[in-house]
C-alpha cells in the first residue's frame, strides 16, 4: 500500500537525522586550571538590575554587567572572537560561569555578551532578562531572585565568578515596588533606586515585595485551578457545544422537509449532496464530539500536564487514544441527509435505485477499510517503538540516560512521529466527517472519495507525515538554540535524548489545543444541515424563517462567534477565564440581537409588509426595481438644485417619491412605517442573497479577502513584543503558533463576516457599515469587561483594541460591499464600483462613510505605534 511505503521511507530519512543528530558533540570540562580564574581578581565590575511592573502580566527582570578583564588574563583575548568560534565559549564561559554547569532555563539574552579591547584591558557587557512567572527560584546575569514566603522576594547578588573582584558600582531599579535594603550598606537611596559603591557581591542583599497583582497571577499559575483552566475551558465548551447540539436534536423532525428548490437551492453552491439514506444526524455527532473532547482533554490534563516525563504506559494510552479517536470519528459515515430519511432520493426528488445504494456501500466499505488499516498500521508502529524496548535499545520508562545512540534516537523519532500523526488524523478525520454531513464539501469531493479512497487515504496521509516531520524540525531547532541560550559548553547529548523522549507529548498538547477548530467546523457544519433541511415555502409561514436564523441556529451562530471571534481578542490580552468570556461572548450578542432586532429596518416594517410586498421572487424583484426609481429620483433632485432639471420640475420629482412612499405605507396595513425609511433602505436590508445562509457565505468571503492585511499588522505587531519573541524562538510550538495565529485571524474575519450576513436582516441600521457597527458592539461588550480587569490588575493590554479597531474597519468594509452587491445586476450601467457604490448613498453618506473608516485605521495605526514604543 502506498501509505505503507511511504512511512518505510520516512523510516529510512529519520535514521539518516538520527545518525547526524546524536553524533558526539564538542565538549570541555572547565577547570580551575584552564580557566586561570586567579588571574581574574583585579578585574573592575559594574552591575545593574532593573524591574519593570507596569502593563505587564508578569514582572520583567533585566541585568547588565559590565566587566573590564586584564589583558594578562590567558582568555582574554579570545573575549573579542566571532561569537560562533569555541574559543569565545570557552573564554566567557570562565569569564561569566565558571564551575558552575546549572541550567539557565529563564534567562534570555537580547545578544551575546560582547567584548571590546582597549588599552590594557578587555570590556564585556552581559545584558540578560527574565520573567517572575512561577515562585521558583530566577537566576538572571549575576543576580538570584527566591521567594521568601507570600509576596516578599529576596534579591541578591551571587556571581558564579569574579567574586574577588572590585564591583565599583552596584544598581538597583525597582520601578516602584515596595523594597528594603536588608544590606543596610547602600550609599544612596530614592523611591525607587538603590546604589551601592566597593561592596563585595555577597553583602549585598533587597529584600522586595510584589504588589498583588502580579502575586495573583503567580498564584493562580501555581495553583491545581491555574493549572486546570485548560481543561475546564474544554469542559465548559463542551457543555455549550453539548446543549447546542441536543436542542438541534430535539427539534429534529422525523422526516425532514426536502431539498430547496428556492433560495435554499443557492444556500450552498457546489455542496455536497447527501446521499446516504440511514445513519446518524450532524447533531448526534456534534453531540458525540462534544462528549470526546472534554474526556480527551481531561486525559491529556492526566496524563501529560502532570507528568514531568513521559512514561511507558502514558505513551501506550496516548498511542490508543489517538488511533480510538480516529476510528471512531468514522469518516466514512455520511449520516442523515437533508432529505426524507426514510426514502432515498436524489436532488430532484427521485428515488435512489437499489444498484445506487449497493454502490454507495461498497465505496464506504472500502473507505472504511482503508481508514482503519492506515491508522492500524501507524499506531501498531508507535506502539512497537514503546514495547519493543530491548529490540530498539530505549531506555526504560522512555526517561533518557547517558548517550542516545542512533537506534535509540531512530527508535524515539518514530515513536514520536506515530502519535502526532495519529492525533493529526484524529483531528482531521472528524472535520472531514462533519463537513460531509453538513454539506460544507464539494460533491466532486466526496466522488473522488468514494471512487479512490486510497489515493485520497495515501495523499493525506503523505501531506499529515510532512506536517509532522515539520514539527519535529521547528522542535529540533528550538532546541538547538535553547542549548545554545542555557548553557555553554556542556555535552548535548543527553539534552536530545530529553527532547526526543518529549517532543511528542509537547505536541499532542499543541494539536489539541487547537482541536476547537474541529469543534467550529462541526456547528457550522450542522448550521448548514438545518438550513438546507428547512428551505422557505412560498406562502407558508416557514418562509418567513428566511427573514433570518431560527432560535436554535442563533445559539449555533453565538457559539461559532465565541469561538473564533471573541477568544482571538482574548488570547491578544493573555488573561485568565477563558470560560467565562465564551459565555460572555455568547450572551453579548443575545443582548445586541434582542436589543437591535427591534430597530432594523425589516423589524419596524412588520411582518405585514413582508407578507404582502417580499414572501415571493417577483414581489422582491419589484422592490429592487422600486429602489432603483428611489434612487434615480434623488439623483435628479441633485441636479435640479444644481439647476441641471433636464425639464423635469420638482413637483413631479416630488409626486413620484410620494408614490413611492404611498406604496411602502400600503404594504405595511394599518401601521404605518417610519418616516426616515425608504424603500432604498428595505432593499438594502434584504442583502445581495436570496437566504441568510447565502448572505452570510458571501460576507464571510468579502471578510475574509479585507482581513489579509489585518491579520499580517497583528501577527507583526505581536512578533515585536519581548515576549512573543522568546516564545518563537524559544519554545518547541513557537513557529506553528506564529503561523495559526495568522490563520486564525483570517477565520476570525470571515466568522465575523460570516454572523454580520446571517444577522444582516436582523441588525439595526439603514447602511451596511451601520449593521457593522451594531456586531461589533457583542465584541466591544465583554473587550470592555478585560479592560476593566486589565485595568484593574495593571496588566499587559497588548493589541486588544488595536484588534477590536481593525475588526470593525474589515466589517465596515464587508457591509459596504454587500450594500454593492445588493445591486449587482445594475452594475454595468455603472463606469465602476465606486460610481455603483456613489448612487446607492448619495455624495455626503459616502464622504461620511469614508471618514468613519478612515478613523477607525488611523485610531488603530496610533495605538500600534504608542504601544510599540512604550
Amino acid at each position: 500500500m502506498a501509505e505503507v511505503r511511504w512511512w518505510r521511507l520516512l523510516s529510512l530519512v529519520v535514521v539518516a537525522v538520527m545518525w547526524w543528530g546524536c553524533s558526539p558533540a564538542e565538549a570541555r570540562q572547565v577547570t580551575g586550571d584552564f580557566c586561570r580564574t586567579d588571574q581574574l581578581d583585579s578585574s573592575i565590575v559594574d552591575a545593574e538590575i532593573r524591574f519593570d511592573q507596569h502593563h505587564k502580566n508578569y514582572i520583567k527582570v533585566s541585568s547588565r554587567m559590565t566587566v573590564k578583564v586584564p589583558s594578562q588574563w590567558r582568555h582574554a583575548r579570545h573575549l573579542t572572537f566571532n561569537e560562533r568560534t569555541s574559543q569565545y565559549r570557552e573564554a566567557m564561559r570562565c569569564l561569566l560561569r565558571g564551575r558552575d554547569n546549572a541550567r539557565r532555563n529563564d534567562e534570555l539574552r537580547p545578544h551575546e555578551p560582547r567584548g571590546t579591547a582597549q588599552d590594557n584591558w578587555v570590556t564585556v557587557q552581559y545584558d540578560a532578562f527574565t520573567w517572575i512567572e512561577s515562585y521558583k527560584p530566577v537566576r538572571v546575569g549575576p543576580w538570584e531572585l527566591v521567594a521568601a514566603g507570600g509576596k516578599t522576594w529576596n534579591v541578591l547578588l551571587r556571581p558564579p565568578t569574579l567574586q574577588k573582584a572590585s564591583w565599583e558600582r552596584v544598581r538597583a531599579q525597582l520601578d516602584d515596588l515596595h523594597f528594603s535594603d536588608r544590606s543596610e550598606l547602600a550609599s544612596s537611596a530614592n523611591k525607587s533606586t538603590l546604589v551601592w559603591n566597593h561592596q563585595r557581591p555577597e553583602r549585598i542583599r533587597i529584600e522586595v515585595d510584589l504588589p498583588w497583582e502580579r502575586s495573583l497571577s503567580l498564584s493562580e499559575d501555581r495553583s491545581f485551578v491555574g493549572k486546570a483552566s485548560i481543561a475546564s475551558w474544554w469542559v465548559s465548551a463542551s457543555i455549550v457545544i453539548a446543549l447546542a447540539a441536543l436542542r438541534v436534536q430535539r427539534l429534529e423532525p422525523s422526516s425532514a422537509p426536502g431539498p430547496a428548490k428556492g433560495a435554499g437551492a443557492s444556500v450552498a453552491p457546489g455542496a455536497a449532496k447527501g446521499t446516504g439514506t440511514r445513519g446518524e444526524s450532524p447533531a448526534q455527532a456534534v453531540l458525540q464530539w462534544a462528549l470526546l473532547s472534554a474526556a480527551v482533554a481531561l486525559m491529556l490534563f492526566l496524563l501529560i500536564w502532570k507528568q514531568p516525563h513521559p512514561t511507558w504506559w502514558s505513551t501506550l494510552i496516548c498511542i490508543a487514544a489517538g488511533w480510538a479517536l480516529v476510528l471512531v470519528a468514522r469518516p466514512w459515515c455520511r449520516g442523515v441527509s437533508p432529505a426524507a430519511p426514510d426514502v432515498g432520493t436524489d436532488d430532484s426528488g427521485d428515488s435512489v435505485s437499489t444498484d445506487d445504494s449497493v454502490s454507495a456501500d461498497g465505496s464506504r466499505r472500502r473507505q472504511a477499510r482503508a481508514v482503519i488499516a492506515t491508522a492500524s498500521t501507524v499506531g501498531g508502529v508507535g506502539m512497537l517503538m514503546v514495547l519493543a524496548l530491548e529490540l530498539f535499545s530505549l531506555p526504560a520508562g522512555l526517561k533518557p540516560k547517558g548517550e542516545p545512540t542512533v537506534a535509540r534516537g531512530a527508535g524515539l523519532v518514530l515513536m514520536g512521529l506515530a502519535t502526532l500523526w495519529l492525533w493529526l488524523a484524529a483531528m482531521v478525520a472528524w472535520a472531514w466527517r462533519f463537513a460531509q454531513e453538513g454539506g460544507l464539501v464539494r460533491a466532486s469531493w466526496t466522488a473522488k472519495w468514494d471512487r479512490a479512497p486510497l489515493r485520497w487515504i495515501a495523499a493525506v496521509g503523505a501531506l499529515l507525515g510532512a506536517f509532522t516531520v515539520a514539527l519535529l524540525a521547528c522542535g529540533w531547532w528550538v532546541n538547538d538554540r535553547q542549548w545554545k541560550r542555557v548553557t555553554w559548553l556542556t555535552d548535548r547529548r543527553e539534552d536530545v535524548g530529553k527532547f526526543l523522549a518529549n517532543f511528542s507529548f509537547t505536541y499532542i498538547s499543541w494539536i489539541f489545543a487547537y482541536s476547537w477548530i474541529v469543534t467550529g467546523v462541526a456547528l457550522l457544519a450542522l448550521l448548514h444541515f438545518r438550513a438546507q433541511a428547512q428551505p422557505p415555502r412560498t406562502g407558508s409561514k416557514e418562509e418567513r424563517m428566511a427573514l433570518g436564523p431560527e432560535r436554535t441556529d442563533l445559539l449555533l451562530i453565538a457559539a461559532v462567534f465565541a469561538l473564533f471571534v471573541g477568544l482571538r481578542g482574548f488570547r491578544l490580552s493573555d488573561i485568565h477565564g477563558q470560560s467565562v468570556w465564551l459565555l460572555l461572548s455568547i450572551c453579548s450578542l443575545y443582548v445586541v440581537l434582542a436589543v437591535g432586532r427591534r430597530w432594523s429596518v425589516l423589524g419596524q416594517m412588520g411582518e405585514h409588509f413582508y407578507e404582502q410586498r417580499m414572501s415571493t421572487g417577483r414581489q422582491r424583484h419589484e422592490l429592487m426595481k422600486r429602489a432603483h426609481q428611489y434612487r434615480n429620483l434623488n439623483h435628479q433632485l441633485h441636479l435640479l438644485d444644481q439647476g441641471r432639471a433636464g425639464g423635469v420640475t420638482c413637483e413631479q420629482l416630488e409626486d413620484q417619491m410620494h408614490g413611492l412612499r404611498r406604496w411602502l405605507v400600503a404594504g405595511c396595513g394599518r401601521e404605518n412605517p417610519p418616516e426616515q425609511i425608504s424603500v432604498l433602505d428595505v432593499a438594502l436590508a434584504w442583502g445581495p442573497e436570496g437566504h441568510w445562509w447565502s448572505n452570510a457565505l458571501h460576507a464571510a468571503r468579502l471578510a475574509f479577502c479585507f482581513g489579509f492585511p489585518a491579520s499580517g499588522a497583528l501577527v507583526f505587531l505581536n512578533v515585536r513584543r519581548s515576549w512573543s519573541r522568546y516564545q518563537i524562538l524559544y519554545t518547541p510550538t513557537g513557529i506553528p503558533d506564529a503561523v495559526a495565529s495568522f490563520l486564525l485571524y483570517q477565520a476570525a474575519w470571515a466568522v465575523a463576516g460570516f454572523v454580520l450576513g446571517a444577522l444582516w436582516r436582523l441588525l439595526p441600521g439603514h447602511r451596511g457599515p451601520v449593521r457593522a457597527g451594531s456586531l461589533s458592539i457583542a465584541y466591544v461588550i465583554p473587550t470592555g469587561l478585560i479592560a476593566w480587569e486589565i485595568h484593574v490588575t495593571d496588566a499587559d493590554y497588548g493589541y486588544l483594541f488595536v484588534y477590536v479597531l481593525l475588526m470593525l474597519a474589515t466589517l465596515t468594509l464587508t457591509g459596504i460591499w454587500m450594500d454593492t452587491a445588493t445591486f449587482r445586476e445594475e452594475r454595468q450601467f455603472w463606469p465602476s464600483r465606486f460610481a455603483l457604490l456613489l448612487s446607492i448613498y448619495q455624495l455626503q453618506g459616502l464622504s461620511g462613510q469614508i471618514a468613519w473608516l478612515l478613523t477607525q485605521l488611523g485610531l488603530a495605526a496610533t495605538i500600534s505605534y504608542n504601544l510599540a514604543h512604550l
